[in-house]
């Protein structure tokens, strides 16, 4: 079975406008696709493709590489030989799979695009960590693309279902309900998504079985990998990363979801932890999400770094990060999911499905708080904020049953001049009432 991925679109837009002068680095978490969309865009756009997998390429390809000198006919002719490849000019694509594992062909690559011939696309995780960059000079001919896990529409085509997205979009232009029938079939669809994730793996797992016992397996030896790259890759501080990684659930299942480090060490300083926040994100394991203290002057300008939220990157990976240690028939979280049911951890799941929403539409996540200890109606929690139209829109998560947005009209009022839209991602159908724009969470990915 074959996954549809959006990103598809932008290899080719790469190619079309770079036409060999650039080499694009596609970058996102392990297990998240990067390969396999990397040989489905050689095979299907080029007359040939190389993919030279760095974790298990052999000593002579890459003494090759580091031999790398002026001439390039004869490098060329030996990785064609050794491949068993032919190569043609403008028309072939060589992939540099998990370059992480050998980064002196990252700078290699400076010469060979330069050259010319061939298009080049490098992949990889923890590409930014300090050791994996340490003593190569990076080239500037990078252009750098970042892949997530699936998001809602690529789920439901793994499903066979791709008429279910271009109604949605349209009703959420035009903000008129999708009508009880269509909202209670993709809402149950999105349940599943939740449960499922958008890794692969997973995903195939359950739409070749319709059973979520396969796809927590497969979630479970992805976790089990994150693990294995953090004592591998975080070394001198992979205990902090363990520490932070494991602390995710916990923080997010409170209602308070702001990272008290405290709970994770009281004697902790954000200082010393810092690298480990870091380490998760630029693995793209978790998003961190940042209090932006006054969205007057942009939110990125006035983020308070000490404040922030960590969601994962996977929504899927947090429910089976969760329960880790449960069976997936112990797993209560997972029919109350399905049933509806949710009730504590309603919060933890749908605000970090909003969070990895949002970021695979390309947004930095900010969200809004400020506490008032004299006076607790004073207090201002928005879960998110995103730049829409030049304006800031504020996003709230609520349950089904809320009756209240003191928060949103609060903020609303105090930052009049600068508010566009508002929004309230629930799981009821979408409507406009005081003001505001209420969407069932499924439409969080056109926000």
């Amino acid at each position: 079975m074959e996954l549809k991925r959006k990103i598809y679109n932008k290899l080719l837009k790469w190619r079309n406008e770079s036409l060999g002068k650039t080499v694009l680095l596609l970058e996102g978490a392990r297990r998240v696709g990067k390969t396999y969309i990397c040989r489905r865009f050689g095979e299907n756009e080029y007359k040939s493709a190389i993919i030279i997998d760095f974790s298990v390429a052999p000593k002579e390809i890459k003494d090759l590489i580091e031999s790398q000198g002026v001439d390039l006919d004869l490098f060329f002719a030996q990785l064609s030989i050794f491949y068993n490849t032919t190569l043609y000019p403008r028309e072939s694509l060589i992939v540099f799979d998990e370059i992480q594992l050998f980064p002196l062909a990252r700078q290699r690559l400076k010469t060979l695009v330069e050259d010319g011939r061939y298009d080049y696309i490098e992949t990889g995780s923890l590409l930014s960590i300090k050791q994996n960059v340490r003593d190569i000079l990076i080239p500037s001919e990078e252009e750098l693309l970042e892949m997530h896990p699936l998001d809602f529409e690529e789920f439901l085509w793994a499903r066979g279902d791709e008429a279910t997205v271009p109604f949605l979009m349209d009703c959420f232009a035009k903000s008129v309900p999708v009508g009880a029938a269509v909202h209670r079939k993709t809402l149950d669809a999105f349940r599943q998504y939740l449960l499922v994730g958008g890794m692969p793996q997973a995903v195939l797992a359950y739409s070749e079985r319709c059973d979520f016992e396969s796809a927590d397996q497969e979630k479970k030896r992805i976790l089990a990998l994150y693990r294995n790259d953090i004592a591998k890759y975080a070394a001198g501080y992979e205990k902090r990363v363990v520490e932070i990684f494991d602390a995710i659930p916990g923080q997010l299942a409170k209602q308070e979801k702001r990272f008290k480090l405290s709970s994770v060490d009281k004697n902790a300083r954000q200082r010393e932890y810092s690298d480990a926040f870091i380490w998760l994100v630029d693995a793209m394991v978790a998003n961190h999400c940042f209090n932006s203290s006054d969205p007057n002057e942009g939110l990125a300008l006035s983020s308070d770094r000490a404040t922030q939220k960590l969601y994962m990157a996977d929504t899927g990976l947090l429910v089976t990060h969760t329960f880790h240690d449960n069976e997936y028939l112990d797993n209560g979280l997972y029919r109350a999911i399905l049933f509806d049911k949710l009730h504590i951890n309603e919060g933890m799941v749908m605000e970090n499905a909003v969070a990895q929403a949002l970021r695979a539409s390309g947004h930095r996540l900010f969200f809004y708080s400020r506490v008032n200890p004299g006076n607790r109606r004073d207090n201002i929690e928005i879960d998110f904020l995103i730049v829409r139209n030049n304006k800031v829109s504020p996003i709230e998560v609520k349950s089904a049953s809320y009756r209240y947005h003191s928060s949103l009209d609060k903020f609303n009022a105090k930052f009049s001049k600068t508010i566009g839209d508002s929004y309230i991602v629930y799981t009821k159908d979408i409507m406009v009432k005081d003001g505001i724009t209420h969407v069932p969470a499924y439409m969080a990915m056109f926000l």
